[in-house]
């Protein structure tokens, strides 16, 4: 894929889609297109967060860590965004990530990435809804769980 393509599917995020063709092309310019296969990592709980990552093509699986071993707690879709946190905090990834059948994503190296906040406040606004919205989902996962946890010890 050439620049003016990467371009022309940067402009199809919505997240990107208000950045003017200069920034777009030097988004593609300095990001990587990687592709995973089925249940492959895409890095692990600990790593060092070096980029972030947009989904291009294909699902994203959240792992957490119990007692039991490693659940799903979310999964990613399409144009979402994820490995950011760690770079907005400056501290190690906080979950194992795995491809959830065939992927292609956009990866996005960190000064890079905070580049373009600290330049788009539009872009930075659309990263916390992300952000925002992937935290509420975390905590209606979380309330479930309780609930499933009370219903476990009742029945013992």
């Amino acid at each position: 894929m050439d620049l003016v393509q990467e371009t022309d599917l940067l402009r199809k995020i919505p997240m990107f889609a208000k950045l003017n063709a200069s920034k777009l092309k030097l988004l593609a310019f300095t990001s990587e297109m990687v592709s995973y296969e089925h249940d492959e990592v895409i890095f692990y709980y600990g790593d060092t967060a070096d980029s972030c990552y947009v989904i291009m093509d294909g699902n994203v699986d959240i792992l957490t860590e119990t007692s039991t071993g490693p659940v799903v707690a979310i999964t990613l879709q399409q144009n979402q965004l994820f490995g950011e946190m760690a770079l907005l905090n400056n501290v190690p990834r906080n979950s194992t990530l795995i491809a959830n059948g065939e992927l292609k994503v956009m990866k996005i190296s960190g000064e890079m990435f905070l580049k373009l906040l600290c330049e788009n406040s539009e872009l930075a606004l659309d990263v916390m809804r992300q952000l925002s919205d992937k935290l509420a989902k975390s905590h209606h996962q979380v309330k479930e769980l309780q609930q499933q946890l009370k219903q476990q010890s009742s029945a013992n």
